[in-house]
């Protein structure tokens, strides 16, 4: 009997893109199971917080039974050996994407040999979307629309107009 191959794609997801929607959306049509891992981003300041991008996640995941949400702080490796991953799903949007993740993904091997590094490029259009973008955007009071979900978009008009009043 054979077990499901589980994929794990890690990231910060501050706030979770159109294009992060595009690559579980792709992932699941290879793998049998998806975990998404919401980093605890220490080393990063996010605008959401981690209960906040969590939700952002289940809720982008909600038509796809077989993606589960997680949080992970500590060694990406040590989460996906933990959850018996076989492959790490990273999304690739430009040339610019690449060397950092091909670096990455040559880390990852000496640390996680029996877990290969999958690069799924998301759709055309969404191929320019980055989190940051969104961010900076929304905080200037653009249009998000095209580049995050309904749900997430009103997320982001909340987080901006609350940190509007401090």
């Amino acid at each position: 009997m054979s077990h499901p191959v589980i994929a794990v794609y890690p990231g910060t997801f501050d706030p979770m893109t159109l294009g992060h929607e595009d690559v579980v959306r792709r992932a699941t049509q290879l793998f049998e199971r998806v975990i998404v891992a919401v980093a605890a981003g220490h080393h990063k300041k996010t605008m959401f917080t981690l209960q906040e991008r969590i939700e952002m996640a289940r809720e982008v995941a909600k038509p796809y039974p077989q993606v589960e949400v997680e949080s992970f702080s500590g060694l990406m490796r040590d989460f996906v050996v933990s959850r018996g991953g076989k492959a790490m799903v990273r999304g690739l949007r430009a040339v610019t994407d690449f060397d950092y993740e091909f670096q990455l993904a040559g880390m990852n091997r000496s640390l996680m040999p029996d877990v290969e590094t999958v690069f799924l490029t998301p759709s055309d259009k969404y191929q320019f979307i980055s989190s940051t973008f969104v961010r900076e955007i929304a905080v200037l009071g653009g249009e998000v629309d095209k580049f995050v979900s309904a749900t997430v978009q009103q997320r982001l008009a909340e987080k901006v107009r609350s940190l509007g009043r401090d």
